[in-house]
């Protein structure tokens, strides 16, 4: 049923969780918040930046832009690589290509960062196309990201409204209300990981079409779908 799979990056196929959450440790050090318990920072996980430093710490837009710049001053360079390939991943994107699937990875993150990470957990040849952010902010939202990576794949006319309607075999997979968001507004099927960092009853709030709860059931879902078309 799925011939194009869309992935999410963090908490998805791999668990930023030391990275990112050091990173935004290192950000508000710099205006002098310390915040020594990184279990409070998983929300940084998955939203754009600046939302995140606007919505936990109520900084203006001027600020925020500012933590982004402290938080990449860590991130480029060591947080990137403080991240984990979730075990079984690998194994699936390379069933999922040796059966024909067309992948690709839609992430907020800044593409220049998600093509370094995937490029060094060996994961980047498993994709067709790789999407992301800008560092200029440009093409944060995730709907953004799903445009771009739909139009890809599939070629303008796919995103016109007639044919957004017969893109009935491409589904997009995250783990964060922002991914099942993003999949509604191009008409495209959704699967939340609950192996992520949605909160509770989060995915099911944002009505995801599938929720499994690890990647050997994500690898089996998608397979099968894939088996039965």
């Amino acid at each position: 049923m799925y011939h194009y799979i869309l992935f999410d990056l963090d908490g998805t196929l791999t668990d930023p969780k030391p990275g990112i959450t050091g990173c935004v440790q290192y950000a508000l050090r710099k205006f002098g918040i310390e915040e020594p318990d990184l279990d409070k920072l998983e929300p940084f996980i998955g939203p754009p930046l600046l939302d995140s430093f606007q919505e936990f710490y109520g900084f203006e837009e001027e600020k925020g832009q500012q933590a982004i710049i402290y938080y990449r001053e860590r991130f480029s360079t060591v947080g990137l690589f403080e991240n984990e390939v979730y075990p079984g991943v690998p194994q699936m994107l390379a069933r999922l290509q040796e059966n024909g699937c067309r992948l690709a990875v839609a992430s907020s993150k800044p593409e220049i960062f998600v093509k370094r990470i995937l490029e060094h957990f060996g994961l980047l040849s498993y994709f067709e196309v790789v999407v992301g952010s800008e560092l200029d902010g440009r093409r944060a939202r995730k709907e953004e990201v799903v445009e771009e990576a739909l139009r890809q794949l599939l070629g303008e006319e796919a995103l016109t409204q007639h044919g957004l309607r017969r893109i009935e075999d491409a589904v997009m997979v995250g783990d964060r209300k922002f991914d099942i968001q993003g999949a509604k507004r191009f008409g495209i099927a959704s699967i939340g990981v609950r192996y992520g960092y949605a909160g509770q009853g989060e995915l099911e709030e944002a009505g995801a079409d599938m929720i499994v709860a690890t990647v050997g059931e994500l690898d089996e879902y998608l397979f099968n779908k894939r088996r039965s078309n």
